[in-house]
């Protein structure tokens, strides 16, 4: 698929088909996410496979009880090591880095799985603590995301956007 095509045709999937996701695409998606640009190159990301049905309802529970997390074949929790980033940045790696390079990791998984027919949703409404208690986490690993994946059961229509009108501003100053 060409870029621009695959961004344009994405969607947040939140209905999923029964099929299984098998290792070797996942590590695909996973490759694809680390592709992604980090802060000093530091590559503090960590991604956690989820795929057990009552460890995807503990993390529906968790992300306020949106229950697509279970109907995912496989759920994709994405951690930050603030340890990491802030060895390299102090606060502001852990603060800012942390986010915005798991970020562009996620967006790059979101765009490899939709150019393989998957469909995937960044679901960021959740509470760090039961995800952390559930995957037994240590402290330095902040919780960013959780990408359900699998193959999409249906299109949603495009979401409407903006205009770039009042959200480009050009240099004059």
């Amino acid at each position: 698929m060409e870029t621009l095509e695959c961004i344009r045709s994405r969607r947040s999937i939140r209905k999923f088909k029964a099929d299984e996701i098998d290792d070797e695409t996942l590590l695909s998606l996973l490759e694809s996410a680390i592709q992604a640009p980090s802060a000093g190159n530091t590559q503090e990301w960590h991604f956690f496979i989820i795929r057990e049905q009552a460890s995807k309802q503990k993390l529906a529970e968790a992300a306020m009880g949106q229950g697509f997390l279970v109907e995912a074949p496989v759920v994709i929790v994405v951690a930050a090591d603030l340890e990491e980033i802030g060895r390299a940045y102090g606060e502001r790696g852990r603060t800012l880095y942390a986010i915005q390079d798991t970020a562009a990791a996620i967006q790059n998984l979101l765009l490899a799985a939709w150019d393989r027919g998957l469909g995937a949703c960044w679901v960021g409404a959740f509470s760090e603590k039961a995800v952390s208690d559930l995957l037994a986490l240590p402290s330095n690993l902040r919780r960013v995301a959780l990408i359900p994946c699998g193959r999409p059961a249906g299109m949603p229509r495009k979401p409407e956007r903006e205009g770039l009108e009042g959200r480009v501003h050009w240099e004059h100053w």
